[in-house]
């Protein structure tokens, strides 16, 4: 204990070791910097269902759901990992509240002491996660917040022993951060990464294409940018529309006028 939590090593239980085996903390032994469980076991897949057993008092059952989903996602933040709470069933990690004996072969010791534990996936009472109801939860830095802890122990839920790091979510005491914004150790991502690997990297979504603007100064395409006016003397010549307006006739060819007044001009239309 001494050398895990670097302390002068004297086998003796002197003052400072008391004060540390006094901490509030995980019921799990301790091993070193970012370790796995012997074996290292893991989840075989990437989707895992969650149930909430049960609900402390100490909080509304709103807020123990949202704690509870906070922990989770800071470790599907760096995995492939995905987590789903059911309602009824069994579930991959089922969560409880429950003091002293409980049917574990681990009882809890009272306020103060061992906060929760949590097993290494695996079939039936692996990846379960329990909570000690004689502690105060909350979700501020009064008494012990919640997804602090329940953050640990869903570390030891996925298959991450105790790290020896002080800065790591896996070190084994207790201590209040900052909730805000929370973000793993490069410990504890280190850790976990190497049982699951990376979370995938999103692919950009492109932005569907708009409708080209119209260039406001382009032309018709059956219109010439520059048109020159038809030579009437021309055998070939083919008009495109033929009127008459108070007893004139009026020719059009491409954008010109003419009259048969005026037989020898063209005005531009």
């Amino acid at each position: 204990m001494q050398k895990f939590f670097r302390m002068k090593v004297t086998g003796k239980l002197d003052t400072d070791t008391m004060n540390i085996m006094k901490t509030p903390r995980c019921g799990m032994p301790d091993v070193a910097e970012f370790s796995t469980f012997n074996g290292r076991p893991r989840w075989q897949k990437n989707s895992i269902t969650y149930r909430i057993l049960n609900y402390t008092p100490d909080l509304p059952v709103s807020v123990v759901d949202n704690s509870i989903q906070k922990a989770l996602n800071v470790w599907s933040q760096v995995t492939p990992l995905r987590f789903t709470k059911i309602n009824n069933g069994d579930a991959d990690i089922l969560i409880q509240f429950m003091a002293r004996s409980h049917d574990d072969q681990n009882p809890f010791d009272g306020p103060n002491g061992v906060l929760a534990h949590a097993y290494a996936p695996g079939p039936r009472i692996g990846g379960d996660a329990h909570f000690d109801e004689d502690e105060r939860w909350t979700d501020n830095q009064a008494g012990f917040n919640l997804f602090l802890v329940a953050a640990h122990e869903f570390g030891h839920s996925l298959g991450l022993g105790h790290s020896d790091d002080r800065r790591a979510l896996m070190f084994p005491t207790y201590r209040f951060v900052n909730t805000n914004n929370f973000r793993l150790s490069q410990d504890d991502i280190n850790g976990i990464q190497s049982l699951y690997g990376k979370k995938p990297e999103s692919k950009p979504t492109r932005k569907p294409e708009g409708k080209p603007k119209p260039n406001k100064t382009s032309k018709p395409a059956d219109v010439p940018r520059n048109p020159t006016a038809p030579k009437k003397c021309d055998r070939e010549l083919k008009f495109d529309a033929i009127t008459s307006m108070r007893g004139d006739l009026l020719f059009f060819k491409e954008g010109y006028l003419s009259t048969d007044i005026l037989p020898h001009s063209i005005i531009r239309g």
